[in-house]
């Protein structure tokens, strides 16, 4: 029986797919475009584990549409279940509970993954992917350590370390793995990911800035998603030296249009665009381009971290369909209690703010952000709501409170000109400079 890259047998019609099968394998875990190269042989490849990954390649369009799209190749892959490995067998369960929306049956089918497989690394990605998207950052790091020592090997492996330990606030752990992972592999994108989120934490600004720069020449042959988001994190560190100019060049010519149809890039654009205004920048037209992209995606409700983005992106470039997301977004909150209890008053703090109605925005927030880390994004990527509340709360007249939030990240982080300029700014209007 043939094996994959990482040494796990794969069952397969032809010997030829099983180029197609690592191409999936290593591209995923690299960020590589490679890995949707699998689908040149979904139509004529019936094993198991390839209509799996196919189904997995459509989930992660991240759209309403994507389980209808997925659902075929999950159907095949049941089929032939019956002459798949356990281990293949097992990947195409976790893929089915995906595809139905069944997220703990998904998760807790790659924690047995891990167990039982542990160089299916793959398993672990996806079991990561789930556990971010539902904040659960204990869970990412324990899947991640529960395949070490069998594949501790893989440069990749210590870049699924080094973030699931940065999320779970040891900085000092992260780097080491992330050091680790770049020890085996110089150019690992996840690697250099976890290490702007140490830095950024840290307020290492410069240090981070600087790092990234040196590693960018990494990023050009990866995926949309890795590619522009690694020049966000460089961006972010443009905004807080204020460097405005740098960081509109860097959404103009890295963050913005590699593929402006990807959820993952267009939250990356609205974070970014939404950061450079708060820090006091001028984003000229760039929210009415944006916004075309974030037009269709007023019934999504796919994550409800992602529609948070795209609503205050429609609502910054004054479109109605604002509006439009906001009633679809009420619409799943009946249903769903963290859809209910988090994503809508953060929605309609969030469309409270784009319209300058800042007393509402700060009452709306506050309900949410305590716990807004249960439905996904990084410490970073949730930063933004944070940065909305402090702007509301000075804009609604709240300064005192306003300023305590402020002048403890400019403590923190003395570096941050953006920082220290804000924390400046609240103390002079409070009498207290």
């Amino acid at each position: 029986m043939p094996v994959d890259s990482l040494g796990n047998p794969v069952t397969l019609d032809e010997a030829a797919s099983l180029a197609r099968v690592d191409d999936f394998v290593q591209g995923l875990l690299r960020y590589e475009p490679r890995a949707v190269a699998l689908l040149d042989i979904a139509d004529g490849e019936s094993g198991a584990l390839v209509q799996a990954y196919a189904a997995a390649l459509q989930m992660f369009a991240e759209t309403p549409g994507a389980p209808a799209a997925a659902k075929p190749h999950v159907e095949r892959a049941q089929a032939a279940a019956a002459r798949a490995t356990p281990r293949e067998r097992r990947f195409v369960a976790a893929t089915a509970a995906w595809v139905a929306g069944d997220i703990d049956r998904a998760i807790a089918l790659h924690e047995e993954q891990a167990a039982e497989f542990p160089r299916d690394l793959v398993s672990v990605k996806l079991g990561q992917y789930h556990l971010f998207n539902r904040g659960d950052a204990p869970g990412m790091l324990r899947l991640a350590r529960a395949v070490l020592p069998a594949a501790g090997d893989v440069p990749q492996l210590h870049g699924m370390l080094a973030f699931g330990w940065e999320q779970c606030h040891y900085l000092r752990e992260a780097e080491a793995a992330a050091q680790q992972a770049l020890a085996g592999e110089p150019g690992e994108p996840w690697a250099h990911h976890a290490l702007a989120h140490v830095m950024l934490t840290e307020g290492r600004i410069a240090e981070g800035q600087q790092f990234l720069s040196e590693m960018a020449p990494h990023w050009a042959g990866l995926n949309s998603f890795m590619r522009t988001h690694n020049w966000w994190h460089a961006a972010l560190f443009a905004i807080e030296l204020e460097q405005f100019d740098a960081a509109l060049r860097l959404y103009d010519q890295e963050v913005w249009g590699v593929l402006p149809a990807y959820s993952q890039d267009q939250i990356n654009a609205v974070s970014l665009l939404a950061r450079l205004e708060l820090a006091g920048a001028d984003v000229g037209a760039r929210w009415q381009d944006l916004a075309t992209w974030l037009a269709p995606r007023v019934a999504d409700q796919v994550l409800a971290f992602l529609d948070l983005q795209y609503l205050y992106g429609l609502a910054r470039a004054g479109r109605p369909e604002a509006d439009q997301l906001l009633a679809h977004l009420t619409e799943r909150a009946a249903q769903d209690p963290a859809w209910r209890e988090i994503a809508l008053p953060a929605a309609q703090g969030l469309l409270a703010h784009a319209r300058g109605r800042h007393a509402d925005a700060v009452q709306a927030l506050a309900r949410a952000l305590p716990r807004l880390r249960e439905i996904g994004g990084s410490h970073a990527q949730r930063d933004l709501f944070q940065q909305i509340y402090i702007d509301a709360l000075a804009r609604s007249g709240q300064l005192a409170e306003a300023q305590n939030l402020v002048q403890q990240q400019a403590r923190q982080q003395p570096a941050s000109r953006r920082l220290q300029r804000q924390g400046h700014a609240l103390a002079q209007a409070l009498g207290i400079a």
